[in-house]
Formats: structure tokens, C-alpha cells, sequence
């Protein structure tokens, strides 16, 4: 009886570890394209004391952004300034996780399927 409790135990604490590492690594993550435009920006309040480490969000961004087939998701991401008007962006998004982060691309590095959704620039 005690070694079942103690196998159930290690196995239930095994696949934690598991998950955990996954949620960190962020595997099973995809990237998402957008353009920036700051009439859809907003500027968040204070924490409400709540400590925050990773950094101050001042802004918050809610965007139509494209997985690299082209299919539409709005996602609603947070940064610590105002972003440069008509930028592409890049989201690395996790189940679960939500925005791990964003960077800037040029409009030749947007896949195929997401460029037709956008004009180039001049």
C-alpha cells in the first residue's frame, strides 16, 4: 500500500516537472505578424500594488495580427512605451502564456500569406 502511495506520488510530481518545464521553454509557441497603429493603444493604470518585477506595461496594444498561413486572431499584448506607427511586428504566443514577446521585422521577413494582408512599404 505504501509503495503505491509513493509511486503515485512520484509519478504525479514527475509529470508537474514536465509541464513546468514546458510552460518555461516555450515550446509549443507560434508567431503571429501585425502592424502597428496607435489609435488602438491604451494606456494601462498602476498595478493597484500589486509588485510587478518583470518591468512597468504602461501601454497595452489589442491588434489584428496573422499566424504564418494567414489566419486572423485579434491579441492584446502590453509594452513598456508607445511603439513606431505602421511597424511589423512579431508576437511569440504560448498556450496558456499568452504574449512572451514581440519584435520588429521588415516587411520581406512577413511569411508569403501574411504580406498580402499588408502593403509594402514605399
Amino acid at each position: 500500500m505504501k509503495k503505491k502511495i509513493l509511486i503515485g506520488i512520484g509519478a504525479g510530481a514527475f509529470v508537474a516537472i514536465c509541464f513546468g518545464i514546458f510552460l518555461l521553454s516555450g515550446a509549443g509557441s507560434t508567431y503571429y505578424y501585425s502592424q502597428i497603429d496607435n489609435t488602438k493603444i491604451e494606456q494601462t493604470g498602476s498595478a493597484g500594488g500589486v509588485i510587478n518585477f518583470g518591468g512597468s506595461m504602461d501601454y497595452s496594444y489589442t491588434l489584428r495580427c496573422y499566424d504564418e498561413d494567414g489566419n486572423e486572431k485579434d491579441i492584446t499584448f502590453g509594452t513598456s512605451r508607445e511603439l513606431k506607427e505602421d511597424a511589423f511586428i512579431r508576437l511569440t504566443v504560448m498556450p496558456i502564456r499568452g504574449v512572451l514577446e514581440w519584435v520588429e521585422v521588415q516587411y520581406d521577413e512577413l511569411p508569403t500569406a501574411v504580406q498580402k494582408e499588408y502593403t509594402a512599404p514605399q
